[in-house]
């Protein structure tokens, strides 16, 4: 297997789970970006964490079919969810970078229909799924922080089904290592042209639909077109604005904002609805 760069986190714990918390400083930040997060809030999704888990690389944190009860949050290492079919062959549906959830079993239905394995070594915070809960009926802050990171994550799901859809090979990649260095950057994990990247060309070919031949090749045109560096488990983008040029990228499906709280009442009353006079009707 061809290594764009070597693996992060190797000296990371044994496999393994620890009870205690582990800080998802980088979940907490992430949510804060965009919904504004109280200082209670942060400190009521510290104590959530329960215990913490080690997993090795290529190892499955979650198997398609599993009924789920905790919330999982990647705090170090990267991850990516897949779909496989019986032959072996995979698609990638997504990469999990630390402070993102590869599990919610909140609104969503308990069982997965999805498998997420590790990329590199990860450790996960693990949240019981009842104290979530519990916890974003008591704060409102931090339900609506959920909710945005869960419309974030669906705006990524389609820009990807564009990706493979819509662009050529090069436009593929380039979008891919625009949109991995923006969600970096916003969780202090990338400079403002440059990450870690602890990912195969099969990986890379999995997730953009492309053969790791192709995927080859590509690089070796960005690189040659003085886009990218690629070198020693760093990527170096030397001009965004021209990568972000050749990808068609666009941030705004990464960079929401949490807008104004709905309220009934403000709404003046020449536009409310009477739900009384004409609720009958509608139900009728």
């Amino acid at each position: 297997m061809t290594q764009i760069n070597a693996e992060t986190g190797s000296d990371m714990n044994p496999l393994g789970v620890t009870s205690g918390q582990g800080m998802p400083h980088h979940l907490i930040r992430k949510l804060d970006r965009s919904a504004g997060l109280s200082a209670n809030d942060k400190d009521a999704l510290t104590r959530l964490v329960r215990e913490t888990a080690w997993f090795n690389t290529d190892q499955d944190l979650i198997d398609e079919g599993d009924t789920l009860r905790q919330v999982s949050v990647i705090l170090n290492g990267w991850a990516c969810c897949y779909k496989q079919l019986a032959d072996g062959r995979r698609q990638i549906i997504a990469y999990l970078l630390p402070g993102d959830v590869c599990s919610t079993p909140l609104v969503f239905p308990n069982l997965v229909d999805y498998s997420v394995r590790a990329l590199t070594p990860v450790r996960t915070a693990r949240i019981d799924g009842q104290d979530m809960l519990s916890t974003m009926e008591r704060s409102a802050g931090i339900a609506r922080a959920f909710w945005l990171d869960t419309l974030a994550t669906a705006a990524i799901q389609r820009e990807w089904t564009a990706n493979v859809g819509l662009r050529t090979a090069r436009e593929r990649i380039a979008h891919l290592f625009c949109e991995i260095v923006t969600r970096l950057h916003a969780v202090g994990l990338a400079d403002q042209d440059s990450c870690t990247l602890p990912l195969t060309q099969e990986d890379l070919g999995e997730a953009v639909g492309l053969s790791a031949v192709h995927v080859n090749r590509t690089l070796q045109d960005l690189r040659a077109s003085g886009l990218i560096t690629l070198k020693r488990q760093q990527l170096t983008i030397p001009d965004f604005a021209a990568l972000r040029s050749v990808a068609h990228f666009d941030d705004s499906y990464l960079c929401r904002r949490a807008g104004p709280v709905f309220d009934a009442n403000r709404v003046p009353a020449s536009q409310r609805l009477d739900v009384e006079r004409v609720g009958p009707r509608m139900l009728a």
